[in-house]
């Protein structure tokens, strides 16, 4: 059962008032610490879908030391989520052919401090559940990454035009598992300078060994 990662990147950080995803963030950059964690065993790849004007992007994620990270710009910007996904599955399709039983995940790419233990509790977890969406939840608040079933890529095209993602969970005969985890680190995106700030400092003292 093969998983495969979809980090969608094509955002305009037009809240944090500059390129966010190549801001430095404790030593590295935004986009390289989300890969870095995604670095796992059990993932097969991580396809990163970005615009195709993102130069600085583009020269990050070619000096990145992450392996099995496959970089797609469509012929036309994605305009949100949904459209980056679709391109990154129809990139994983093309070039995997991906069984029904296989699975991908989804994280935007403004999550730079995905917990490695959460995302080993969320693998371990989908390898044994018999449901097509894995949701994390913390506190009762859903957050990313979230798991899906390869059979639910074939139902994008359903999703209403004013609708998400998160249409699929709500489809009909779609079974969803919500799973409780301790760390917020799912909840934790870059949005604004204050959330920068806020989640950078955690970061550090963090990783001083102060929390």
């Amino acid at each position: 059962m093969a998983i495969f990662a979809i980090v969608p990147a094509a955002g305009l950080s037009r809240r944090m008032g500059q390129p966010k995803l190549v801001m430095d963030f404790a030593g590295k950059t935004v986009i390289e610490r989300l890969l870095t964690a995604l670095d796992h065993p059990a993932i097969i790849e991580t396809v990163v879908v970005f615009r195709r004007d993102d130069t600085d992007l583009a020269d990050a994620l070619t000096q990145l030391p992450c392996s099995r990270v496959n970089a797609v710009q469509p012929e036309i910007d994605p305009p949100d989520m949904r459209h980056s996904v679709e391109y990154g599955l129809e990139d994983l399709r093309r070039r995997h052919d991906p069984q029904p039983d296989d699975g991908w995940l989804l994280i935007p790419a403004d999550h730079p401090v995905l917990d490695r233990e959460v995302l080993d509790e969320l693998i371990t977890t989908w390898h044994t559940t018999d449901e097509e969406i894995l949701i994390p939840q913390h506190a009762g608040v859903s957050g990313h990454p979230a798991f899906f079933r390869w059979t639910l890529a074939e139902r994008l095209t359903e999703i209403p035009d004013d609708q998400g993602l998160n249409w699929l969970s709500t489809a009909s005969g779609v079974r969803v598992r919500k799973l409780q985890v301790d760390s917020d680190s799912i909840l934790l995106d870059l949005d604004t300078p204050d959330d920068y700030r806020r989640i950078l400092r955690r970061a550090e003292l963090t990783e001083r060994g102060t929390e």
